[in-house]
């Protein structure tokens, strides 16, 4: 029988249980794929403690991952066999060798990226040519502000932002991932622990403040990523790994320079098929090119789950992880 992380009721990192489950089938419409890695996302957290409610339970958590077709559903027209394929979108199911998700979801896989590298790399590059080129779509000569410069998304993203054309800033919490953000597109680092976030992006810009904001932090940075925007710009709020941002005054927004205010996920975007054939398209060309490096930080086994949902939720984690079976 194949391995399988199983949560049966929301909690800490313990609650996920690795153990053996049933071969399963596809149903009408799915793909069943022999995974070789699964990506580990925050997302996964916020289902885990219920942040995020699961549609049933007991459920395996993972979104994202990458292995080879072993059986086609009814009315798949897409896949067979053998494929190699990737996806960052799934509803579940990820953190296990066989792992049965949509067709829709799934996207081919092109010579020259393995499998570690594509669950590394789905979600979070999903995540950032959405941001990048349908929330905001950055040109030229901006200069943006990135929260968490040194995470999974935001080393994709800036890199990508940089040969966009962009002038990044992005924030970190040690001297250490500040080096790493610099070495991975962002002109300037604030360490957001030491210094005053939107003093500093008002002193980089001349005063001007940016055009868009990137905010996968949530609560904690929300007065800060305000504070950084110039008139009538726009915070992207796609994350809150701080916690959820509450009770947001909108009378604010007007005092602040018209601002706008957005929270945009991958799923509304990756449920159209046209465009998530697009933006899979854009992300493996970034890749292919050298344009986008992706940084997969750390390979752990699938068993280890709990361990690597600890130090993610810890912060003690950079660029991207992947479970391997």
């Amino acid at each position: 029988m194949p391995k399988a992380i199983r949560v049966y009721e929301y909690g800490g990192p313990e609650v996920m249980k690795y153990e053996d489950v049933p071969l399963a089938e596809p149903g009408k419409g799915q793909i069943r794929v022999r995974q070789e890695a699964a990506g580990v996302n925050f997302i996964d957290i916020y289902f885990r403690t219920g942040a995020y409610k699961s549609p049933h339970m007991p459920y395996t958590p993972g979104k994202e991952g990458a292995g080879t077709v072993s059986a086609v559903g009814e009315g798949v027209t897409g896949f067979k066999v053998g494929d190699r394929v990737a996806y960052g979108s799934a509803p579940d199911g990820c953190y296990a060798e066989e792992a049965v998700i949509p067709a829709a979801a799934a996207v081919a896989m092109p010579d020259g990226v393995d499998a570690q590298t594509a669950a590394a790399m789905m979600l979070k590059g999903l995540t950032a040519e959405y941001l990048l080129y349908r929330t905001y779509a950055v040109k030229p000569g901006d200069t943006i502000l990135w929260h968490a410069a040194a995470g999974g998304v935001g080393l994709i993203a800036c890199q990508w932002a940089k040969h966009l054309g962009a002038t990044v800033i992005g924030t970190a919490g040690s001297a250490e991932k500040a080096e790493l953000a610099k070495r991975n597109g962002c002109d300037h680092v604030i360490l957001y622990r030491e210094e005053d976030v939107a003093k500093r992006v008002r002193e980089i810009t001349g005063g001007k403040g940016v055009p868009v904001v990137y905010d996968g932090v949530g609560q904690s940075t929300l007065m800060g990523s305000l504070d950084s925007l110039a008139p009538t710009g726009l915070l992207a709020s796609f994350g809150s790994a701080s916690g959820p941002i509450t009770g947001l005054d909108l009378g604010l927004l007007a005092a602040k320079g018209s601002l706008y205010v957005t929270r945009p996920t991958l799923a509304t975007f990756a449920s159209r098929r046209e465009v998530l054939d697009e933006a899979a398209g854009r992300l493996f060309a970034a890749v292919t090119s050298g344009a986008v490096k992706i940084a997969v930080n750390a390979v752990r086994p699938l068993s280890d789950a709990v361990g690597v949902h600890r130090d993610l939720a810890g912060r003690e984690t950079t660029g991207s992880t992947v479970l391997v079976p």
